[in-house]
């Protein structure tokens, strides 16, 4: 099986940098369930998708082979600095890059010291990566790309994968509903701005938990028709096409980023 595991985390900075405000402590401990969870399927690469970086023409995907340096988020500077020790696994990039041109799809790699890593990524990669051991294929969210096409990149991603003979871990990166305070709080009573969207965001989560992918596809579709979601939720549609099927899911956590909606959860493949 070349997909091992698969995850879907949040991307904000909040719950890694104050992992001692209540109301983002759960979404903290869901990321060490997580990273447990990942380590122990022993993947040979993580396969990497984030709702925060942003691409307009070609699909693009991260082909330095190590990038390190310090990151400031550009909206939640105030709360500290996040430290960047990625590593691409670049014979698997470069296979995904050539394996787009096979669905249509114009690509390119992109190799440069001190690239604009995006927050969510950084994230992710240390709560469930600590020392970037573990190499990562890591592609962009492409905005005139819909959920179909999304999913078809997966898919190809983890077909090289496969000719390649490795084992994925797959991380689709992004919150839940998107509605943040747009007025400063106080963070300890931070909550979901708005109930619809909470009541929004639990329905969603049990149809994962609960359902296949033909369910969960069709709770996402209504999920996204009444709920103003993070990206149309292209990194679920990225989970979608990397994993083929799946039987239900595990959430770990489930809470507020300021105002908007986030969960950690863990799919059983």
């Amino acid at each position: 099986m070349t997909v091992v595991s698969a995850f879907l985390v949040p991307g904000s900075p909040l719950p890694y940098l104050r992992q001692d405000n209540p109301p983002w402590q759960p979404l903290a401990a869901g990321y060490e369930k997580v990273r447990d969870a990942l380590q122990a399927s022993k993947p040979d690469a993580l396969l990497i998708y984030s709702t925060q970086w942003f691409a307009v023409l070609d699909q693009l995907w991260q082909a330095r082979p190590h990038l390190t340096g310090e990151h400031v988020d550009e909206n939640w500077y105030e709360y500290g600095d996040l430290t960047i020790d990625l590593r691409s696994d670049t014979d698997l990039v470069d296979a995904c890059i050539a394996g787009c041109a096979d669905i249509g799809i114009r690509a390119k790699g992109v190799n440069y010291d001190h690239f604009p890593v995006d927050t969510g990524t950084i994230v992710a990669n240390n709560f469930v990566n600590p020392g970037g051991k573990i190499p990562l294929v890591i592609a962009a969210n492409n905005l005139y790309h819909g959920p179909g096409e999304t999913e078809k990149l997966a898919a190809m991603a983890v077909e090289q994968a496969d000719k390649q003979g490795k084992r994925l871990a797959v991380l689709a990166i992004g919150g839940l509903s998107a509605a943040y305070f747009d007025e400063d709080i106080d963070i300890a009573d931070d909550r979901i701005r708005h109930d619809a969207d909470d009541a929004a965001n639990r329905q969603l989560l049990d149809a994962l938990a609960n359902g296949d992918r033909r369910s969960a596809s069709e709770a996402l579709g209504r999920f996204n028709e009444g709920t103003k979601a993070d990206m149309g939720m292209k990194h679920l549609a990225w989970l979608f096409g990397a994993t083929g099927d799946f039987k239900g899911a595990r959430v770990h956590a489930y809470g507020p980023t300021y105002g908007a909606g986030a969960a950690v959860v863990e799919f059983n493949l």
